[in-house]
């Protein structure tokens, strides 16, 4: 599936970890445990990779996250492991896919089966066992074994998600320092805009909108154009235009609907319901809300240039998943589409990464290959067994010959693998269950090549990489229906 044998977690691995077996996997070079530098980890929470004014899109401005991406290097091909918050977060902090325990949804926290071992070999006590003073602010939202973060081993920063955590993370960035630390700064928006579809679906019932914090945000932001007098002509000088994917694709998977919608009414009411007017003004919506959490990292980042310590310290900025943003006539996340499992990643450091970089070729994954790169940084080896490798060679601009060729990404009723210029999904039920895109001549995404005969040999070939990733990482959930008699 890559060059480098890209193989995972697979039912022998899994127990090598539990019994402390060695296996095969990536590795980093071992430091000697001198000037270690400080590692700043930024991520906010459903943000899609388009969702920064560096990349292009004017219809937002992100100074902070424009200037981080000036001073360093910003990877177009990064997905998340899982397009939804819980899944991908617990492979943020393992490396490991999340059907390694059982967990395709949100809803799996509770019956998620994280052993000791894995919390063992996750970030927070590798790198405190590295020598690192290692801290944790703002949302957590894990597996059930994961949420209390000093079994993580985290010192809590604070459980504020905002503006609140950019002060403690400041705060913390100016103190006295007598080791290196890691700080992993987790901020909540623009994940609020989930509540503009909940609530409006609620109120064409005859609900009240949810009283939430998260709720409330979103909704004040909304009361500017709903109270402007016109909210049509509001729409038509400020929101964004519809995207050019905002129709439903050609011979879309029917389980998107079934398995996806349908499960969450509000879906399936902002689809059918929602006239473009609604579209435009989720699409402000979320555009507000990333610029409120830019402002918030701003803040941390300014920090640190105060505190001097930009030269010794590595700045990484990414997001656990994406938003549909009304492409095909969805909002939230979960589905396998562009918009909802492709990530922003920025690597900073100065004098070590390059300047205004724009990696466009390389298939990254945030979930699998974070603790590597933590890792290749902090001098330690990482654990053995991973799928994932250190971006860090890719960051500085160093040739690497044996990279990846594909990288897949899971959800709770299918899976996805990319390579350089396809995307293949399989969903476990439905009509037209295979999913065939060619990202370089459609990369909205609206025409399912599966069933075309001109593409037969390429379709075959998805197949395949995608049944021996599920057999090599021993991915039980994906087995079930990967494979097509």
């Amino acid at each position: 599936m890559k060059r480098r044998e890209f193989t995972g977690i697979t039912a022998a691995t899994a127990a090598g970890l539990a019994m402390g077996i060695k296996t095969s996997g990536a590795k980093s070079p071992t430091g000697k445990g001198k000037g270690k530098p400080n590692i700043l980890f930024i991520m906010t929470d459903q943000q899609h990779a388009s969702m920064m004014s560096c990349t292009g899109n004017k219809q937002l401005r992100t100074p902070a996250l424009d200037a981080l991406a000036a001073s360093g290097v910003r990877f177009e091909r990064a997905y998340a492991s899982n397009p939804v918050c819980v899944p991908s977060r617990f492979s943020l902090q393992t490396g490991l896919m999340p059907s390694a325990i059982g967990m395709g949804r949100n809803g799996d926290s509770g019956k998620s089966k994280v052993t000791d071992a894995m919390v063992a070999r996750s970030i927070g006590p590798i790198l405190s066992a590295a020598g690192y003073e290692t801290v944790y602010g703002g949302k957590v939202h894990m597996p059930k074994q994961f949420n209390r973060l000093a079994n993580l081993g985290y010192r809590n920063l604070t459980r504020d998600q905002r503006g609140g955590l950019a002060k403690a993370c400041a705060e913390f960035i100016k103190g006295p320092h007598k080791k290196p630390f890691f700080m992993f700064a987790s901020f909540m928006n623009p994940h609020d805009i989930c509540y503009m579809a909940i609530n409006d679906y609620n109120r064409s019932k005859g609900r009240a909108p949810i009283g939430n914090l998260d709720s409330r945000i979103c909704e004040g932001l909304l009361k500017k154009p709903r109270t402007s007098g016109d909210v049509k002509a509001f729409v038509d000088k400020h929101c964004p235009p519809l995207p050019v994917n905002h129709n439903v694709p050609e011979n879309e998977p029917e389980a998107i609907t079934t398995r996806y919608t349908n499960v969450r009414q509000f879906r399936n009411y902002a689809r059918d319901k929602w006239t473009e007017t609604k579209w435009r003004l989720h699409r402000w919506t979320y555009c507000r809300l990333t610029e409120m959490v830019d402002e918030h990292i701003g803040v941390v980042l300014k920090s640190l240039k105060d505190a001097g310590l930009e030269d010794d310290t590595i700045v990484i900025f990414t997001s656990d998943h994406g938003d549909m943003d009304s492409a095909h006539k969805l909002e939230h996340k979960s589905i396998l589409y562009e918009e909802a499992a492709r990530i922003p990643f920025i690597m900073s450091h100065k004098n070590r990464i390059p300047k205004g970089a724009v990696n466009d070729t390389h298939l990254i994954s945030n979930g699998l290959d974070l603790i590597c790169t933590l890792c290749d940084y902090a001098g330690v080896e990482a654990p053995k067994g991973l799928s994932g490798a250190s971006i860090r060679p890719l960051a500085e601009g160093k040739k690497v010959s044996d990279w990846r060729d594909s990288v897949v990404v899971e959800s709770q009723n299918g899976r996805m693998l990319r390579t350089d210029r396809y995307k293949y999904c399989i969903y476990d039920s439905g009509a037209n269950r295979e999913q065939l895109i060619d990202l370089k001549n459609d990369p909205g995404e609206m025409k399912n090549l599966a069933g075309d005969p001109a593409f037969k040999t390429v379709l075959e070939k998805h197949r395949k990489l995608l049944q021996t990733w599920v057999k090599q990482t021993g991915d039980k959930i994906g087995a079930r229906y990967v494979t097509v008699t």
